[in-house]
């Protein structure tokens, strides 16, 4: 019976980070810096919105698009937060980021569209464009502090160019972009027959620096994500958030409409308080955020480490000083140290070489991590 399946599901692939999780699951005692969820819990005044929520009895269906005060609480957000303006009709609510991103792919690709991305990348990106029965093209921005800039972008664009997908900040690099790269890249595409996907799921966790969004200077042409599940520690409950112009969004509500209806009731009003009382939780994390890195930043310097400091999310991406493949030296640093990392690989082949550490975890962790890290680097060739 597999021969009757969907041929373009069939060939995508676990995810390499899944992959890795299953052997780090047969070791015991493992400090894991490979977690990509904050390890805050949820604002208790938001789980408190939530109960309340399931006591008056809002347990039914709402708005395909989600309630209309969470929408206007959306738009009110990301106009305080980022100087954007978009109307209630411009707005879905959706199952997570993951969803928006889906729905957003699903919606505009046709067979054969190529879709622009950075190398290396979080992988949840590629299988969708295939699905979609687009193309993707990695853009190798490795020799570029790991951003991809016009510059780099217009080398990719061809006549079959559908989609720019900008993840920024990035996982798994951390790194954003300034104000002048983005302008420059909606100069580049303006008026082209190509959409960006800016993918901002990390916009309230940013160093130093306040997130600026391409949606300010190319909105027509911008389909922005974002969510509560980063800033708000809020993975769990399945929000998120898709802009753009109406007439676009539209269409994607249909795709969202047949694909889940809504998103959870309980969870919008959850929603709805984070986005109102809670405007400003992520900041207490933020701060606890970049002290570890800070920290992180220190120790693999000292290590000799020639590491690209992040300015954005809560991940190193670090190149492996050893030599090893990724894959293997992950899996020897598991199995000597007991300290789990991902694998660069699993980032697109673009990211062999390097690997992949979360500062969403204590200090502590951090402090053993970091350590057994070291231990191994001062022992490789000597076993």
């Amino acid at each position: 019976m597999e021969s009757l399946l969907n041929e373009n599901v069939k060939n995508i692939q676990i995810s390499g980070i899944r992959k890795f999780f299953n052997l780090v699951a047969e070791y015991d005692h493992v400090v894991s810096l490979t977690i990509g969820v904050p390890d805050f819990p949820t604002p208790d005044h938001v789980k408190e919105a939530a109960i309340r929520a399931i006591q008056e009895n809002i347990t039914t269906y709402t708005h395909n698009a989600g309630r209309i005060d969470v929408r206007k609480a959306a738009c009110h957000f990301v106009k305080e937060k980022y100087k954007l303006q978009y109307n209630e009709n411009e707005v879905i609510v959706t199952v997570g980021a993951s969803e928006a991103i889906d729905i957003a792919l699903r919606t505009i690709l046709s067979k054969g569209d190529e879709v622009i991305l950075p190398g290396p990348v979080y992988p949840g990106y590629e299988p969708l464009i295939q699905l979609s029965g687009g193309i993707p093209i990695y853009a190798d921005v490795r020799q570029n502090g790991f951003k991809l800039t016009a510059d780099i972008v217009e080398k990719y664009i061809t006549e079959q160019t559908k989609c720019i997908i900008l993840p920024y900040p990035s996982n798994p690099t951390g790194v954003s972009l300034e104000a002048d790269e983005l302008t420059a890249i909606a100069s580049l595409v303006k008026e082209k027959n190509i959409f960006v996907i800016a993918d901002e799921i990390y916009s309230e966790l940013t160093y130093g620096r306040t997130h600026v969004s391409i949606a300010q200077f190319l909105k027509e042409q911008t389909i922005l994500i974002n969510g509560l599940s980063k800033s708000h520690a809020m993975t769990g409950w399945r929000i998120g958030l898709l802009f753009g112009p109406e007439k676009v969004v539209q269409n994607m509500l249909k795709v969202h409409q047949y694909n889940v209806s809504c998103a959870t009731s309980i969870s919008q009003m959850a929603a709805l308080e984070a986005l109102t009382n809670g405007i400003n939780d992520a900041l207490p994390m933020r701060e606890e955020y970049q002290n570890r890195r800070d920290y992180c930043y220190q120790e693999l310097t000292k290590m000799g480490i020639d590491v690209v400091l992040p300015d954005g999310a809560f991940y190193f991406f670090v190149p492996i000083p050893t030599g090893e493949p990724s894959f293997q030296f992950a899996t020897n640093l598991l199995r000597e140290q007991r300290i789990a990392v991902v694998p660069g690989d699993a980032f697109s082949s673009l990211g062999e070489g390097y690997f992949r550490m979360s500062y969403s975890c204590s200090m502590q962790q951090l402090e053993k991590g970091l350590n057994g890290i070291r231990a191994y680097l001062a022992g490789f060739g000597n076993n």
